[in-house]
């Protein structure tokens, strides 16, 4: 063959080098191939929320490959499977622009030869066309030959168009893989921009712009209660659990008192987790038993009435000694002036976003609920408000924000019928229904800290939501 063939040849062997190479590198780039993590043991397909997806491709008139390609999600964790995947991308296209500008510069050369042999058979073909028109002034032989070259050149014409047309898609190739490695390069930046420390940082800021916030926040007033969520079936009808809402995040330990009277038995759980479990951490014995189940855990202490009186101990878990005890005066007790359901529950201990309060009723108030302020340490009254609202009418009652709200009964039916406001000293009757379940609720309390209320439900343990209305404090505000 002769050296323009030779060369020719080489050419075509270029092509299929493309060719075979478009055939198997490009497809496992854009995602034709199916890709797989490979792990210690297992497989693992990747769906197209992890990696890069071909979702079709086609073929236009043009003989140019069109593919559409979904792209995963992103997600702002830098260390995680997607941002490996991301950056092995990034590699795989990096390299794969230099492999396509070694082969540009491969194509440009061998395309200027193509055009300068395309250039010289139009050359021929305008000769052979003379020699035709004047075959007599040439020799047969002379003739012959051309006449042979040309028939070797002429079935290579085709073949220089469509390589002319694949040079041309080789370039758009480059040009495309040269935006998609832009834009790959942006995402990474923009993923790699926030390490974890740093984003870290950033939701902690958020978290206390947020508690800032809130500090702006009024007391809430009470608009909705939704649920119930059962936590665990366990105990007697009657009980009591809860949680301290002055802990810190960290300490979610949960107390449990099964019945209402001869009881002295305190069970500790370190976390709801271990507490549906019934993984329990610690036994506490009360020096005293304790009466009804309106008990309360407050700041690290545990605040309950004395059986067969109108005494308030303070229990101290950490030393396991009582810190102080006071009598209420007046209070009564010993089922004299219960909820609705008895069980002693007569005075009623709870806490609020402001302190430490006890619901009863007494003579002097004709059996109506009395409530006072007490002091956390030494469980003196600060102050007491004395409401019209019959204590033995009330299913239960709680605390939010200094105002109190009583339940019109224990058992089906049941919603917040009456509040009462220690900061205006007013009352109002709502109307705020609540789903009762299990017909027979022995104890309800709200907890600041978690703003939810935790119930005793016919031995159902239990947690209401409570939707608040809040006011944005200005600093006109005192």
């Amino acid at each position: 063959m002769s050296p323009p063939l030779l060369k020719l040849g080489a050419v075509l062997s270029t092509m299929a080098m493309i060719s075979n190479w478009m055939s198997q590198t490009l497809p496992s780039l854009v995602g034709l191939n199916t890709t797989r993590i490979t792990t210690a043991d297992t497989l693992t397909q990747i769906s197209p929320k992890e990696g890069w997806q071909v979702y079709s491709s086609a073929q236009d008139p043009d003989g140019r490959c069109i593919c559409t390609v979904v792209a995963p999600e992103q997600n702002l964790c830098s260390r995680d499977a997607k941002s490996r995947q991301l950056r092995q991308l990034l590699e795989k296209v990096q390299n794969m622009s230099q492999s396509i500008e070694v082969l540009n510069l491969r194509t440009q050369r061998d395309f200027q030869y193509v055009l300068k042999m395309e250039t010289q058979m139009k050359g021929l073909k305008a000769k052979f066309r003379q020699i035709e028109d004047d075959r007599k002034t040439l020799m047969t032989k002379h003739f012959q030959e051309l006449k042979e070259k040309m028939d070797e050149l002429l079935p290579l014409i085709p073949v220089l168009e469509q390589y002319k047309t694949d040079a041309k898609l080789i370039t758009q190739f480059k040009e495309e893989i040269r935006n998609l490695s832009t834009v790959l390069t942006g995402i990474q930046e923009e993923i790699g921009a926030y390490d974890y420390e740093e984003l870290h940082q950033r939701v902690i800021n958020l978290e206390t712009r947020l508690r800032d916030c809130m500090k702006k926040l009024t007391c809430g007033k009470l608009m909705k209660i939704t649920g119930p969520i059962t936590v665990k079936i366990s105990g007697t009808r009657f009980g009591a659990w809860m949680t301290d809402p002055l802990a810190s995040e960290k300490n979610n330990r949960v107390w449990y008192m099964d019945s209402y009277t001869n009881n002295k038995i305190v069970r500790e759980y370190k976390s709801i987790a271990d507490f549906v479990s019934g993984a329990e951490s610690r036994t506490y014995n009360l020096p005293f038993k304790w009466a009804g189940t309106n008990h309360v855990v407050y700041n690290g202490s545990l605040y309950f009435n004395k059986y067969q009186s109108n005494i308030i101990i303070k229990y101290s878990f950490d030393t396991g000694r009582v810190l102080a005890q006071r009598s209420l005066e007046y209070a009564g007790f010993h089922n004299v002036y219960p909820y609705t359901w008895g069980g002693f529950s007569d005075i009623d201990l709870m806490a609020d976003e402001i302190g430490l309060w006890a619901v009863y009723a007494t003579n002097q108030n004709a059996g109506n609920i009395v409530i006072s302020q007490l002091d956390q340490d030494t469980l003196e009254v600060l102050k007491s408000w004395s409401t019209g609202y019959p204590k033995r009418s009330a299913g239960e009652s709680f605390m939010i924000c200094g105002t109190l709200y009583v339940t019109n009964s224990h058992l089906t039916g049941a919603k917040v019928y009456y509040s009462y406001s220690t900061k205006t000293s007013t009352y109002e009757y709502t109307d705020i229904p609540f789903h009762n379940q299990y017909f027979h609720i022995s104890m309800l309390d709200y907890n600041a800290r978690d703003r939810a209320l935790y119930a005793w439900n016919n031995g159902h343990q239990v947690l209401f939501n409570v939707t608040l209305f809040h006011i944005i404090k200005t600093e006109d505000d005192t």
